[in-house]
């Protein structure tokens, strides 16, 4: 026991000493979480519009007053013409162009219903698709405030109330998919690298001679990192209160017990990557696209998973970051316990356990 902890003493020292692998584990993982939660999001601020009135009305200029006034749009220019639409927007920085009827407020009055034509720049569909609910949402604002006194025999008024994120913001989806990418990232690429190292510098030998065990030498290699990857969740978890005002709506205790749950499985996936690993460069490699990529892109951090073909929906199943981020959106948004998540835990541990087993065949294989 003396000369596994020993062992384990050992690798905290070669993690510290090497500082490029000090700014792997701590530097970009703060980097990551400011990056991702400032600069990527489904929200719209301050986006450059223009206008063509061709009725030039009290009513038009209320409506262009209030659109002006929202932090969402910022009219940046008033057209004359149909023709110059076109060439706005060829320009790139009008992202959509509203245009009033002539006689907008006069058909208002007298046939009660008046003409805004919406035009975006779909070259960025999610985009021109937001920038549109916004306007049709401010012009529905408008029409209740001038119709507030007008009662109708029947009227149906839709009221919607969002729960678990009312001002939709999108760094509440954004922290969980990134927390599960850092954690992935410390966990199965340095992991995968460190035991690649040892091959690459022909060390494992000398390792693997000594009176550890093979399993006790892998574990060794392992624990850093977990205590490391627990550090980070913490670090990630905290600034998302304080910075990012992400609640916290479920026990940390359970957010942290599938926290650790989650960074075994990762480690579990870094050493089975080991075993196909001579070079570091070769681990790096196939963390990189074996496991960023599909975390990414079949997790459904970015992506919604339904909105996939078939095929993919069922691939997304075996990768473990779709499962973990769904553990966290329920813990820290929608504040629920594990009786409504231990199908998500049990797949987790499943996958664990798999992989534990896959890789200990492996290095049996190997080492012995």
């Amino acid at each position: 026991m003396k000369r596994f902890i020993g062992f384990v003493k050992k690798e905290f020292y070669h993690i510290f000493r090497d500082k490029r692998s000090l700014f792997i584990l701590f530097g970009m993982p703060i980097a990551q979480i400011l990056l991702f939660g400032f600069a990527i999001t489904n929200e719209i601020n301050n986006v450059d519009i223009a206008v063509l009135d061709h009725s030039k009305d009290v009513t038009t200029q209320e409506i262009i007053n209030k659109i002006s006034a929202s932090k969402y749009f910022t009219i940046e220019t008033v057209i004359e013409r149909e023709a110059d639409i076109e060439a706005i927007f060829k320009k790139g920085k009008i992202k959509a162009v509203l245009t009033f009827e002539k006689d907008f407020g006069q058909h208002l009055i007298t046939e009660g219903t008046a003409t805004v034509q919406i035009i975006t720049d779909a070259t960025d569909p999610n985009t021109a698709n937001t920038i549109s609910n916004y306007t049709n949402t401010i012009l529905q604002n408008y029409q209740q405030q001038i119709n507030k006194d007008v009662k109708l025999a029947y009227q149906i008024v839709p009221q919607t109330h969002m729960v678990y994120n009312p001002e939709l913001k999108g760094v509440f989806m954004f922290v969980p998919g990134v927390m599960t990418i850092i954690l992935m990232l410390v966990s199965a690429m340095m992991t995968s690298i460190s035991i690649a190292r040892e091959k690459e510098l022909g060390t494992m030998e000398i390792l693997l001679v000594s009176p550890l065990k093979p399993l006790q030498v892998i574990i060794g290699k392992v624990v850093p990192y977990i205590f490391l990857s627990i550090i980070n969740a913490s670090v990630i978890v905290l600034m998302s209160i304080f910075i990012f005002r992400v609640p916290v709506n479920g026990s940390l205790f359970l957010l942290a017990l599938e926290s650790i749950l989650f960074i075994i499985t990762s480690l579990s996936l870094g050493i089975l990557i080991s075993t196909a690993s001579a070079t570091q460069q070769t681990a790096m490699m196939i963390s990189l696209m074996g496991l960023m990529l599909p975390t990414i892109l079949l997790s459904g951090f970015i992506f919604p998973i339904t909105s996939m073909p078939l095929p993919l929906q069922v691939i997304s199943n075996i990768i473990p970051a779709k499962w973990f981020i769904i553990i966290l959106k329920g813990i820290m948004l929608k504040g629920v316990g594990i009786n409504f998540l231990w199908k998500e835990t049990l797949v987790l541990v499943g996958m664990t356990l798999f992989l534990i087993g896959l890789s200990a065949k492996k290095y049996k294989i190997r080492l012995e």
